[in-house]
C-alpha cells in the first residue's frame, strides 16, 4: 500500500483533503469527500459532543467545570473545539456548522470579562483563532481585526504578554494571528493594512529562520521541532511552513532549514510520526503519539510538494 493509498483508508477529513492537496481529483470528487466531514469520523464526533446551547463543555475557552490544578490545559471548550472542526474541514455551507455557530454567536461569552464571542477578548493569540473561526465560517469578525491590526509590536509580530510588559513578539501568538488574517482575506478580500501587517508578522517567523532566536541563533524552543496535531495556540515549524504553503508564498530561502527538519522525521515507510499531544482534557485522541500520523504526513507531503515544486 502506498503512503496516499494509506491516507485516502483515514477518516473523511483525511481524505478529503488528500484527494485536494495530493491528487488531480476531480472538484466533485473533493466535495463529496468533504461532504462527509459532518457525518463521518472525528467531525461527526465533535459535532455530537456539542451542548444544547452550541458551546462545547459549556464554555469558550475554558470548560464551564474547570477549576485548575489539571495537567496541561482543557481542550474541550468552544474555542478549541471549533478549530479543530475548521481543520477538520467542515463545510461553513452545512447545515450543522451554520446552526453551531448561529447558537455560538447567540451564547458565547468569554470568561475574560462576558465579552460576545465573536466579539473577542483582549489577549491576541485568542482573538487570532477567532478571527480564524470566524472568517472561515462566515461571521463578521472585522471588529476583531482592526484591534489585532492595532496590536502589532515594532518587531513586526503579536504577543500575548504584552499586558505583563512584554515588547517583543513570540513565534507562539504571532503564527495565531497570521492565520486569522490569511483566512479573513480569503474571505473578504482583506485590505491593504491587513495585507501589510501579515507581511510583518510573516518577516518576523523568516528573520528567525521559523525557529532560531535572532540574538543568538540557538534553537528558540526545542518543541518547536515536535510535530503535534491538533496544535491549538501551539507553533512548531510544520504548522509555520504550512501556513507559508497555504498562504501562496513563494519558499523563501529562510524556510531552508525548517523544511530539513520535516524531511529528517520521515520513516523508512514514507510517514511521519505523530511527536506529541498538547497535555490537556480532550474530547477523544484522533491518533497516538509514536504511531505513524495521518495528520503528519498529510500536511508534511504538501509542505514538501509545494517546496520542491519550486526547485
Amino acid at each position: 500500500m502506498s503512503v496516499i493509498e494509506w491516507l485516502l483508508e483515514g477518516d473523511a477529513a483525511i481524505r478529503w483533503q488528500v484527494l485536494r492537496d495530493l491528487t488531480s481529483a476531480p472538484p466533485d470528487e473533493v466535495a463529496a469527500a468533504r461532504d462527509r466531514v459532518g457525518h463521518d469520523g472525528w467531525g461527526a464526533r465533535l459535532l455530537a459532543l456539542e451542548d444544547l446551547d452550541g458551546l462545547w463543555a459549556g464554555g469558550a475557552c475554558f470548560p464551564a467545570s474547570y477549576a485548575g490544578g489539571e495537567p496541561g490545559q482543557p481542550w474541550t471548550a468552544t474555542m478549541h473545539t471549533l478549530q479543530s472542526l475548521q481543520l477538520l474541514g467542515l463545510d461553513p455551507a452545512s447545515e450543522s456548522a451554520r446552526r453551531a455557530i448561529a447558537l455560538v454567536a447567540e451564547n458565547g461569552r468569554w470568561e475574560h470579562d462576558g465579552q460576545r464571542y465573536f466579539e473577542g477578548e483582549v489577549e491576541p493569540c485568542i482573538n487570532g483563532r477567532t478571527i480564524e473561526t470566524g472568517a472561515y465560517f462566515g461571521v463578521d469578525v472585522a471588529g476583531i481585526v482592526e484591534r489585532i491590526l492595532a496590536e502589532r509590536l515594532d518587531d513586526g509580530g503579536w504577543n500575548c504578554e504584552v499586558e505583563n510588559g512584554s515588547v517583543r513578539s513570540s513565534f507562539g501568538t504571532t503564527i495565531n494571528v497570521l492565520d486569522g488574517l490569511l483566512e479573513f482575506e480569503r474571505a473578504t478580500g482583506g485590505s491593504a493594512d491587513v495585507r501589510a501587517a501579515r507581511r510583518a508578522g510573516e518577516e518576523y517567523l523568516l528573520e528567525r529562520r521559523l525557529f532560531h532566536r535572532k540574538t543568538t541563533g540557538e534553537v528558540a524552543v526545542l518543541a518547536y521541532l515536535e510535530f503535534a496535531f491538533p496544535y491549538y495556540w501551539h507553533y512548531d515549524v510544520l504548522r509555520a511552513l504550512d501556513y507559508f504553503r497555504w498562504s501562496g508564498a513563494d519558499p523563501d530561502p529562510r524556510m531552508a532549514e525548517a523544511v530539513a527538519v520535516v524531511r529528517s522525521k520521515r520513516q523508512p515507510d514514507g510517514r511521519w510520526l505523530l511527536d506529541r499531544i498538547h497535555p490537556g482534557r480532550v474530547h477523544f485522541d484522533l491518533e497516538a503519539v509514536g504511531t505513524p500520523s495521518c495528520w503528519n504526513t498529510l500536511r508534511a507531503l504538501r509542505v514538501l510538494e509545494w517546496w520542491d515544486a519550486s526547485a
